[in-house]
């Protein structure tokens, strides 16, 4: 499961890029009750909150021509190293390792499929301050043509562990942290050719069906409707009314 302890190789930090700020703000406080911040010197830059405390970010789209996307971000203990990594297994540096004054340190990759993600160096900033309870990240899937090639890169990237699962017709790889174990999960692969590959973040929710009606209700969308899986919990992938796509979660327990 996730923790807000940070430890290398682990999602902390979760942020969207949006081509229309003020609806996207309205659209996920409306449906998770969260609030939203303006973080100091961070310009259009702001954090969403559950309690008062961040449980994901939000800013105007930067990159130009990019597609508006949730990006996750894991822990790195050393910015260049990692850049360094990703690219001798074979991704692509995206944004290449920078400061953000005292809060850290921070790069963008794409993997070799294609799917983008970032790393986080923490400074002052060490990262989300909520996960795994109903407004937090709590689960996060990478949707994939190739899970044996994904698995050889982030490997080689973040030393992560894999255990094959078979769920139904297909195989479902669990991520594991290094150091991990069976109760140190953080993530899943998917293997789905013909779906753009992406990492999907998972939001806990009290009532999957419930987030689901609202999401709808907000102008957002149903990607994958609601389904349980014994042991697991209730989920449901939707889009907002940007047609970014994430997912909703009713753990088990």
């Amino acid at each position: 499961m996730l923790t807000t302890k940070n430890l290398p190789g682990t999602p902390v930090w979760l942020d969207l890029g949006s081509p229309d700020l003020p609806a996207t703000v309205a659209f996920y406080t409306e449906l998770f009750g969260w609030s939203h911040h303006t973080m100091p010197g961070g310009g259009d830059y702001g954090s969403f909150q559950q309690d008062g405390k961040t449980v994901a970010a939000v800013g105007k789209l930067t990159e130009e021509g990019a597609s508006p996307a949730w990006i996750l971000y894991f822990r790195s203990t050393d910015a260049e190293a990692t850049a360094k990594a990703v690219e001798q297994a074979g991704g692509a540096v995206r944004m290449a390792p920078s400061e953000v004054g005292p809060e850290g340190r921070i790069a963008q990759f794409t993997d070799p499929a294609g799917a983008q993600f970032a790393i986080w160096e923490p400074g002052q900033l060490k990262g989300l301050e909520l996960v795994t309870v109903p407004g937090s990240l709590c689960w996060a899937e990478l949707y994939t043509p190739d899970t044996g090639g994904g698995q050889g890169f982030y490997r080689s990237v973040f030393d992560w562990s894999f255990e094959d699962m078979p769920m139904g017709e297909m195989t479902y790889t669990v991520v594991t942290p290094p150091g991990g174990g069976a109760d140190d999960s953080m993530a899943g692969l998917v293997p789905m050719p013909g779906v753009p590959p992406h990492w999907l973040p998972y939001i806990e929710v009290g009532d999957c069906d419930a987030a689901v009606a609202k999401a709808q209700a907000l102008g957002g969308a149903v990607a994958v409707a609601a389904e349980t899986v014994d042991g697991v919990g209730r989920f449901a992938i939707l889009t907002d009314p940007h047609g970014v796509r994430f997912a909703v979660m009713t753990s088990s327990g």
